[in-house]
């Protein structure tokens, strides 16, 4: 479904201060690189979902071969489920079995949960091992992957346990994102909006141009890799300037939870996102245009921009417990004008209902397309 053709690979360096430098591979045939990478190992685990079940074994018969080490694989859930502590501890005990040492190797082959999951296990099992990340999502690329957040759920909220965790490389192989489902395409866009309009202006015109996104998708995810690279080089541990990343997560995050993770992250963000464009006009003056051209792009794209009215108090409590909260204090990402996001803390309840507002529909779920 997308009309893709990079003829060299584009390589990106993520530099995060106190930490080791990787590159971000992006272009098709990115993932023979991994062989190479993958020298000098003696075990290599492959965690991946049931989905990729073919790819994955496409994966270790080249570490078998030109990698020549001993290469297992670990498949677990697809989606959400598997951000779980049961699935963690399921791949810890398949890293214990096979003698896996500190100088082995895990590898995150899917979509944003897997590479969250295969993250958290690698900075877990003996105090950290190294990870390469190789996502298979337009939402992996752009966001999941790169900058070394790992992350499971548990009962209280999303990504409430993990850790910082710096990849050894990221692979993007454009070819994976052929046979991607329209859905899972859209999903993955919300994040390249929300990078579009924290940082690169150009990518909003693009998505304008074409909602669709895939005349021009290559240089989309490659852009956006460019502002995550860039913002988590500076603040790799989310001390200072990363938490703009979390533009429009706040909300989003809620409605997952509130939802019981069966809406797509990039749908819940696209909501977040015009709830959050409505509190920059609120408290930080952002003019009427930029807001709601939010809602007119990610409309256009086909993502959800509203959810249900009577969910407000359930999604308020959600938000407390989220990682960004501090204290007692909600913490939102909001957007000064175009291309100039800051944080802003504590807002009143009366200005978070009113921004509420602009994403309330009736009593029944607008649901994600």
């Amino acid at each position: 479904m997308c009309a893709m053709k990079v003829s060299d690979l584009v390589r990106i360096q993520v530099t995060p201060s106190g930490d080791r430098a990787y590159d971000v591979v992006l272009g098709e045939g990115a993932l023979d690189e991994l062989p190479a990478l993958a020298v000098g190992r003696t075990r290599v685990m492959v965690v991946h979902p049931r989905a990729l079940r073919a790819t994955a074994a496409v994966v270790l018969a080249g570490l078998r071969g030109d990698g020549g080490v001993e290469a297992h694989a670990f498949e677990v859930p697809d989606g959400e489920e598997a951000k779980q502590l049961r699935v963690a501890g399921a791949c810890w005990d398949a890293l214990g079995r096979v003698g896996f040492t500190r100088d082995d190797l895990v590898v995150g082959l899917g979509g944003g949960t897997t590479t969250d999951l295969a993250g958290f296990v690698a900075a877990g099992w003996l105090r950290g091992v190294d990870v390469i990340q190789i996502p298979t999502t337009v939402l992996g690329m752009v966001d999941a992957a790169v900058g070394g957040k790992t992350g499971i759920d548990i009962a209280a909220g999303k990504n409430l346990v993990g850790a910082f965790h710096q990849p050894l490389a990221v692979l993007c192989d454009l070819s994976t994102l052929a046979s991607l489902p329209a859905v899972e395409v859209r999903a993955g866009l919300a994040e390249v909006v929300k990078t579009g309009f924290i940082a690169d202006p150009r990518i909003l015109e693009l998505l304008e141009a074409d909602p669709t996104g895939s005349a021009r998708l290559p240089e989309l995810v490659e852009r956006s890799i460019r502002v995550k690279a860039e913002v988590v080089s500076g603040d790799p541990r989310e001390s200072g300037r990363r938490e703009i990343l979390n533009y429009g997560h706040t909300l989003a995050h809620a409605i997952e939870k509130v939802e019981n993770f069966s809406w797509r992250h990039g749908a819940a963000v696209s909501v977040g996102m015009v709830f959050a464009a409505e509190l920059s006009r609120l408290v930080a003056g952002l003019d009427r245009a930029t807001a709601d051209r939010h809602r007119e792009l990610l409309r256009a794209i086909g993502l959800p921009v509203e959810y249900r009215g009577d969910r407000w108090p359930v999604l308020l409590d959600a938000m407390r417990v989220d990682k960004k909260t501090r204290g007692r204090r909600l913490r939102f990402v909001v957007l000064e004008e175009l291309g100039r996001p800051r944080g802003f803390d504590d807002p009143e309840p009366g200005l978070l209902l009113a921004a509420y507002g602009s994403v309330a529909a009736g009593g029944v779920s607008a649901g994600e397309n």
